[in-house]
């Protein structure tokens, strides 16, 4: 049950992104995987997460708390 997350995420990256990119060397495959990150946190919506990103919703959380809501 602990690994179910990260292995639907790990699914997720290799058909989103790995196996569409065919990335042909390591560096390649990092720098790939760096941008996808980045536009599967600040662009993609997710449906648990009402269509937010996972930034909208960290940072929502983050700013509330600090102002004490």
């Amino acid at each position: 049950m602990d690994n179910v997350f990260v292995e639907r995420l790990w699914r997720r990256v290799k058909h989103e992104d790995v196996y569409l990119k065919a990335y042909e060397t390591p560096a390649a495959l990092r720098a790939g995987s760096d941008r996808y990150f980045r536009f599967y946190n600040t662009q993609r919506g997710h449906a648990a997460l009402n269509r937010q990103t996972h930034d909208d919703v960290y940072f929502g959380e983050i700013s509330s708390l600090l102002r004490g809501a």
